[in-house]
């Protein structure tokens, strides 16, 4: 099977989301290799490997060098620690997550080179300055551009000729289980109804002060939150007995706490973090058949406006969960039959397949891929004057 080189600013073991979902789909196809930001580690440097799943091999270097991520003091260590990773004689096709890990191309041989743009990482809190630029040259060298919503696609379509958008999708079977009710998490059932829930990163694109006016409207409401804190301060988190921090979760208990829930929340800021996601939670709500409210993320409003309440500001985010709450069986009903039609439309699986017949029908690239003194940022210099900085 030929090898494919994922670079991932996500670790595997993080929330699952895109990358794990196209990933252990593609090992169908792939010998893949999982390559992790590394992590701080005294001593000699090295490469811990674990398989993860069938095909599957996670890569993380430990390095004594405590810059973050992929920064310009970790590379030629990592150069070395990944010098052996695939036989001399092995093209690997290479597939980035992070710009930021760009030069780690150089020495691979890379038979195709694969830009898969899940988010806007510039616009997220303490991004690296060098991203930008890195990202210009990834989009001049890479074969194929993917993006992970409609928003992300407009931004990058006129940036590189094969751009294809392939929004968040679902693993249906998986969060039906949800409709069986019965199956509500053990952890929540101390907290009465009605029950209003989320799932996710709890970080810059969560609208805690939108939770907290919630709260406070509705001390009967039970907020449920499940989902790791990142880049916030805790201490900034809403607190009131109405609101319950469930912490991390794996995926399989995912539908377990749907089941238990009355309706189901997307209360995201409206900042430059969130002006091009596209939440993977909004077709797993649908798959589990629960209404849900939404503030008016692009690539939510316009897509699914119909099924999901489009709300702005607090007053009409509650007025619309209390309309949530308040619906006849009628309603329900003619709710549901969207939803599992909107599902239908869509899976993993068939992401998954388009991509692997993009990949194996393009024509390999021929921008300076196979020069062995390949320098991105010599590619990026021809895409924008911009000098080049160090990471933050």
């Amino acid at each position: 099977m030929p090898t494919l080189i994922v670079f991932c600013h996500l670790r595997w073991d993080f929330v699952f989301q895109r990358p794990q979902h196209l990933m252990t789909r593609l090992a169908e196809h792939y010998q893949i290799l999982f390559i992790e930001e590394p992590v701080y580690s005294e001593g000699e440097a090295h490469l811990q490997k674990t398989a993860v799943a069938p095909n599957i091999t996670v890569c993380r270097p430990h390095t004594a060098i405590r810059s973050p991520g992929f920064h310009d003091d970790q590379i030629p260590t990592l150069q070395t620690l990944l010098g052996d990773l695939v036989a001399d004689d092995e093209d690997p096709i290479v597939w980035f997550y992070t710009p930021m890990a760009l030069p780690l191309l150089q020495g691979l041989h890379p038979s195709k080179v694969v830009y898969d743009c899940m988010d806007e990482l510039a616009a997220f809190r303490n991004a690296p300055k060098q991203l930008l630029q890195r990202e210009n040259a990834l989009l001049n060298i890479a074969d194929l551009c993917f993006t992970g919503g409609p928003s992300l696609y407009q931004s990058k379509r006129e940036r590189h000729d094969n751009a294809h958008c392939f929004s968040s999708s679902v693993d249906a079977k998986h969060f039906r289980q949800a409709q069986d009710r019965s199956l509500s998490h053990p952890d929540q059932e101390h907290v009465p109804h009605p029950r209003l829930g989320f799932y996710g990163v709890i970080d810059e694109r969560f609208d805690t002060e939108l939770v907290r006016a919630m709260a406070a409207a509705h001390p009967e409401w039970q907020i449920v939150l499940v989902g790791p804190v990142v880049k916030i301060d805790p201490a900034h988190l809403p607190v009131a007995p109405n609101i319950h921090y469930m912490g991390q979760r794996n995926y399989p208990d995912l539908p377990k706490f749907l089941a238990g829930w009355d309706v189901c929340l997307l209360p995201f800021a409206l900042n430059e973090s969130t002006k091009f996601i596209s939440p993977t939670k909004v077709l797993e709500y649908m798959a589990a058949e629960l209404p849900s409210v939404s503030t008016p993320i692009t690539d939510v409003k316009v897509p699914y406006g119909d099924v999901v309440a489009i709300a702005e500001g607090a007053d009409d985010y509650i007025a619309a969960c209390e309309r949530m709450l308040a619906l006849t069986d009628a309603e329900r009903e003619k709710m549901r039959t969207r939803m599992r039609e909107v599902v239908a439309g869509t899976s993993w699986d068939k992401t998954a397949a388009r991509m692997h017949e993009l990949i194996e029908n393009v024509q390999p690239g021929h921008r300076a891929l196979r020069l062995s003194g390949f320098n991105p940022e010599l590619v990026a210099a021809k895409a924008t004057p911009l000098p080049v900085a160090k990471t933050a």
